[in-house]
């Protein structure tokens, strides 16, 4: 059973920064896509971005290219996200997720079956 847990989130001024971590457990040896989502209030989850464990390959939404990383350490079963310039309108909860193949350019959210519990970010103006 693969089980998430993230960390990270927290409240930053408008062009700061935060680091976003996710740990799995329970992964079995193989290829897993390790994203990382996001939902404003009263808006639909959306796809930040996203790395295959084999191979390194990085997918990032259009609006978070040249602000965002996402970097791994397969040693420790763990991926993360580097926000720096942070905007008011990336406020929402985040949540890293997985799933058991390589990553497509797209993100869709019922590809993903597995999912940490959610952080909080908030940016101010």
């Amino acid at each position: 059973q693969v089980q998430l847990v993230e960390s990270g989130g927290g409240s930053v001024q408008a062009g700061g920064s935060l680091r976003l971590s996710c740990t799995a457990s329970g992964f079995t040896s193989g290829t897993y896509c390790m994203g990382w989502f996001r939902q404003a209030p009263g808006k639909a989850r959306e796809g930040v971005g996203s790395i295959s464990s084999s191979s390194g390959r990085v997918y990032y939404a259009d609006s978070v290219k040249g602000r965002f990383t996402v970097s791994q350490d397969n040693a420790k079963n763990s991926w993360y996200l580097q926000m720096n310039s942070l905007k008011p309108e990336d406020t929402g909860t985040y949540y890293c997720a997985a799933h058991g193949d390589y990553c497509y350019s797209f993100f869709s959210v019922s590809l993903y079956n597995y999912w940490g519990q959610g952080t909080q970010v908030t940016v101010s103006s």
